[in-house]
Formats: C-alpha cells, sequence, structure tokens
C-alpha cells in the first residue's frame, strides 16, 4: 500500500473517531483506538519508504501531514481524558 493510501486511511479513521469523540458517543472509544492504529501503521509505513530510492521526497511531500496528523490524534486522546 503507498504511503498516499496509508495517509488517507489514518485521516479518515481520525475524522471519526474526533466526530465521535465530540459528540461523546458510546462508540468514540473504540474509534480513537482505531485512529491510533492507524496512525501507528501509517508511522511505520512512512519510515520504511524514507528508507527507499525516494525517501527524501516522500519525507519532504507526506512528513508534515503526517506529523500534524499526529498532534490532532494526540490533542483528541487528550480531549476524551479530559471529560
Amino acid at each position: 500500500m503507498s504511503t498516499g493510501l496509508w495517509y488517507a486511511t489514518a485521516k479518515d479513521e481520525f475524522e471519526i473517531a474526533s466526530e465521535e469523540t465530540d459528540k461523546k458517543s458510546v462508540y468514540a472509544e473504540d474509534d480513537r483506538q482505531a485512529a491510533r492504529e492507524e496512525l501507528d501503521s501509517l508511522k511505520e509505513a512512512f519510515e520504511a519508504a524514507i528508507q527507499g530510492a525516494n525517501g527524501e521526497e516522500v519525507r519532504r511531500r507526506v512528513g508534515n501531514r503526517i506529523r500534524e496528523l499526529e498532534q490532532g490524534v494526540v490533542a483528541m486522546e487528550e480531549r476524551a481524558m479530559e471529560d
């Protein structure tokens, strides 16, 4: 799977989890866990991709988006703990 597809999946999971967390739904905890798992998978794929022949290009194109997504997941998890 390409890094872009991993990113899209992780971002979708984050958006779902964030929405459910804001609504304080019964699904929120499971959705947050799924978002964290997808983010971790994305980070693993990213690390493998930057070791490849086009690593610097991958880092430049995707690195910032992954950091922003990770910050969003951490903030969502912190929001959930406050409730």
